[in-house]
């Protein structure tokens, strides 16, 4: 058995808490897997670089409007994937690297491998050279997330892709089946699609991204279902390999029996918590229904009887509802000062959340959605200005794009701001600054210049909406 000050759990968000200030401290570092965790290696950062040359690859079928004749010859998969994974994969080796070997890291041991808590503080890592037992006077659980998958026959003996794996497929499928409707299916529909996949989406809900705005959310259904083939409310209920390799998925839609065979299947239902792999109970920690890690707002773990477990701390998508990056980050920056400064802890503010979704068209959005504000009981005005209607919007010929804004009437009060359309979750970013600094719609509408023409005045033009 070992004995550290600090005992960190994960190499994503939580990575980035050991630094100079910790020197004097004795860390274990565990981690079961790849370096950089999630958003490096799986999450946020491949897929967005997909997402773009997925962006360049579906120019050339929207520019005769314009009056520009152009056409896609090819797509080289291999190209593609090895220039996204051949800038990632080696920061995650140097980040391994600078922690095992780099003299600012002598007061740190990493331990590769699978650990699982054994009591209160207390740890087990099977590691390549068998199982080493670590204690700690202080703990950080980031061990983040692993797809999930939905209760349906065969669909894990199948060998379905996940987002996990998706992106290093060895060549293109010509067919692939994506199930599921939130943002990571909706993301892979459109990078596969772009690059020549002919994709079907399965939805169990009548709705892609059921969890956006509604207007957004069936604007989105719509328009996907213009570029690929979108079936909604499709009850799965199984899922076989056939004897040629390719996959078949049974279900009902409104009752009638429906299925869909494709070369491959990728299963994009969302992501779980890994806590249950850590086997927190044993240590104590309490869990939330959905499996997380239960925390307070200073990021301090709870018992079951949500009491605060002294000395222990959680971050990222082990404990955190939202499952961003932004938000992990911002966590950890929590966690940092509260381990440094016991006696005057500081809050994570998650009043303000933002999110996007990069697929065809970008999405971006932040606070209350209109039928929240409406459920809240707010007195509320919407606006809503579309990209057709300023004259970067002419330029850029879109005519499907808009921005809705959701504030309290008379205070003008931003509760919530949707955008779906070019640079969305750019345009978004000082609606988030405002709400977050409590500046109303009436403060930022016209005490500013927005530059014109530019894409700022679809959020001007909105605001102006609500002051008016």
């Amino acid at each position: 058995m070992t004995h550290y000050d600090l005992l960190l759990i994960g190499t994503g968000s939580g990575n980035s808490l050991p630094g100079p200030e910790f020197h004097d401290l004795s860390i274990a570092l565990v981690e079961k897997g790849t370096f950089g965790g999630t958003c490096l290696n799986v999450g946020c950062i491949p897929t967005k670089m997909f997402a773009y040359t997925a962006e360049v690859a579906a120019t050339p079928a929207n520019s005769a409007r314009f009056g520009v004749d152009q056409t896609l010859n090819s797509v080289d998969w291999p190209a593609i994937r090895d220039r996204i994974f051949g800038r990632i994969d080696p920061i995650a080796e140097s980040g391994e690297e600078y922690r095992v070997t780099h003299e600012d890291n002598r007061n740190m041991t990493v331990y590769r491998g699978v650990g699982h808590f054994t009591g209160p503080k207390t740890m087990v890592v099977a590691t390549a050279n068998g199982d080493e037992e670590i204690t700690a006077d202080r703990v950080v659980i980031a061990a983040g997330s692993r797809p999930s998958f939905p209760d349906v026959e065969g669909i894990e003996a199948i060998g379905a892709h996940t987002s996990d794996s998706v992106m290093r497929l060895e060549e293109l499928p010509a067919t692939m089946i994506v199930l599921g409707s939130g943002f990571i299916a909706a993301e892979m529909a459109h990078v596969f699609s772009s690059l020549g996949v002919r994709v079907t989406l399965i939805a169990r809900s009548q709705v892609m991204l059921r969890a956006q705005d509604h207007d957004v959310a069936e604007t989105y259904t719509r328009l996907a279902g213009d570029t690929y083939d979108v079936k909604l409310g499709f009850a799965a209920s199984k899922v076989v390999r056939n004897e040629n390799g390719s996959v078949t998925i049974t279900g009902t839609v409104d009752g009638v029996l429906s299925s869909v065979t494709a070369d491959e299947i990728l299963v994009a239902t969302g992501r779980v918590s890994n806590a249950d792999n850590l086997d927190v109970a044993a240590a104590g920690i309490g869990m939330r229904t959905d499996g997380r890690v239960a925390v307070d707002t200073y990021q301090r773990v709870l018992n079951p009887a949500g009491e605060v477990l002294d000395g222990i701390f959680a971050l990222g998508d082990v404990s955190s509802q939202y499952q961003l990056k932004h938000v992990a980050n911002k966590e950890a920056k929590t966690v940092r000062h509260n381990l440094l400064h016991p006696d005057s802890m500081i809050e994570t503010d998650h009043r303000f959340v933002p999110s996007a979704v990069f697929g065809h068209p970008q999405i971006a959005t932040v606070g209350l959605t209109e039928n929240q504000a409406r459920e809240a009981g707010y007195d509320i005005v919407v606006a809503r200005q579309e990209y057709a209607g300023i004259a970067y919007g002419w330029a850029m010929e879109d005519t499907t794009g808009f921005t809705k804004i959701i504030a309290e009437k008379g205070t003008t009060k931003i509760l919530g701001a949707h955008i779906i359309g070019p640079h969305a979750p750019t345009l978004i970013q000082i609606l988030i600054q405002a709400m977050s600094t409590g500046q109303t719609a009436a403060d930022i509408a016209s005490t500013q210049y927005w530059i014109h023409p530019a894409m700022p005045e679809l959020i001007e033009n909105a605001l102006l909406q609500i002051t008016d």
